[in-house]
């Protein structure tokens, strides 16, 4: 079941993002995310989960802003990657800028985790421009690293 978060939620996922985000320690100094975080993203935007078994097993920050809209954050439990979880996010989160007026979306992917770019062409993104590293996180940095952004119609 793909549901709204609740701040009830916060935890949990925090807990996904950080273990499906763990592949980035080798660039990057830290957790991916903490409860302040994920807290402030729920008081202003959309989170969604994938819920199973009463338990919290993926997760996808959703933004409508306009025409374009914006899903990021996309985790799920790395004991239960593969199994279309991802996907099943990615439609969520794109049906529900839909509903919202969005006629693109938008991803950014750190150009360092080069297997996602195929991962995300597989979905119908497409690459586009590249943009400077200016999270609050660029002191965290083990090497250089910017974003390339993914678009799509929707």
């Amino acid at each position: 079941m793909i549901r709204r978060a609740t701040p009830d939620d916060i935890p949990a996922i925090v807990r996904v993002i950080n273990a499906a985000y763990e592949v980035e320690r080798a660039f990057i100094d830290g957790e991916r995310t903490d409860a302040g975080e994920i807290a402030a993203h729920l008081a202003g935007d959309v989170i969604l989960v994938l819920e199973e078994d009463a338990a919290v097993t993926g997760c996808v920050l959703v933004k409508p802003h306009g025409a374009r809209g914006y899903f990021g954050l996309l985790s799920v439990d790395p004991a239960r990657q593969g199994g279309g979880r991802a996907r099943r996010l990615i439609e969520a989160a794109e049906a529900h800028c839909r509903a919202a007026g969005c006629t693109v979306m938008d991803l950014y992917v750190v150009n360092l985790r080069e297997e996602l770019i195929p991962f995300y062409r597989r979905f119908g993104y497409v690459e586009g421009e590249t943009i400077p590293w200016t999270s609050g996180a660029t002191e965290r940095l083990k090497r250089p690293a910017h974003f390339i952004r993914f678009s799509k119609d929707l």
